[in-house]
């Protein structure tokens, strides 16, 4: 079966069942599971699947039960995250001191900070450390590291940040809905999140226009609770919204 044969079926599938393991493809493709990887990787590449751990999601699927890597992550939308994370790093002034979620986005928003003069937290380890190499001052929480979004993450790290009192910070997610508000798919990363909100003056969520209408199963904030900081708005429902920020419009 040439390329194009195979990726048009498992495009077809996906469009059908919304999700698909490398098994299930395997078996209707007959094809080896490194064929069928290297498939998912150049298909997830081209932005025509969501590549994930033992298979893939479609782009337009609303439920996202799957946690991608950080290496999976950086390979989608990188010119949007690049723009959300410039505009992001110019609401940053010198008295602040600021928290930055863990996430791809975050991390656009961390190569694009000039303002060495603020004081930043992060539950992110590589965040810090970008952070550190620019000169600034940088916390980290307690708590255990979660290798998959290499966030801080867990009880333990929400109580040391309940600590402190930020006058503005940043966070990624991996869903946005009206009713759902802000979601992830893993509830010791979601516990970080809320109460890191909690504690900040001003709240940015930082996230490209794939996200909307995305449901993960654990929400950390209600829609209204946070700025949102997007590329484009991707659905006329949004329009109505005063606190959605578009930066390529």
């Amino acid at each position: 079966m040439l390329t194009e044969e195979r990726w048009r079926l498992i495009l077809d599938l996906l469009d059908r069942e919304k999700a698909v393991t490398v098994p299930e493809l395997e078996q209707a493709l007959d094809a080896s599971p490194s064929t069928i990887r290297r498939d998912l990787n150049q298909l997830h590449k081209a932005g025509k699947l969501i590549k994930v751990h033992g298979g893939a999601t479609s782009l337009d699927s609303r439920y996202m039960v799957q946690e991608l890597s950080m290496a999976e992550k950086k390979t989608l939308h990188y010119e949007e995250k690049q723009a959300i994370g410039r505009y992001a790093a110019g609401l940053i002034s010198p008295d602040d001191f600021v928290y930055i979620d863990s996430g791809t986005t975050a991390e656009a928003l961390a190569d694009a900070i000039t303002e060495t003069g603020a004081v930043y937290m992060t539950n992110s380890v590589m965040i810090a450390m970008k952070l550190a190499v620019k000169g600034c001052r940088v916390f980290l929480p307690e708590g255990e590291m979660k290798s998959r979004t290499e966030a801080i993450v867990g009880g333990l790290a929400a109580d040391s940040i309940k600590k402190y009192h930020f006058t503005i910070g940043f966070w990624g997610t991996n869903g946005v809905d009206e009713k759902a508000g802000f979601t992830t798919p893993e509830v010791n990363e979601a516990l970080v999140k809320q109460v890191s909100m909690r504690q900040a003056a001003q709240r940015y969520v930082l996230c490209d226009r794939s996200k909307f209408s995305v449901i993960s199963p654990v929400s950390f904030g209600v829609f209204e609770s946070a700025t949102i900081v997007t590329d484009r708005i991707p659905d006329k429902k949004y329009q109505k919204y005063e606190h959605i920020v578009e930066v390529m419009k």
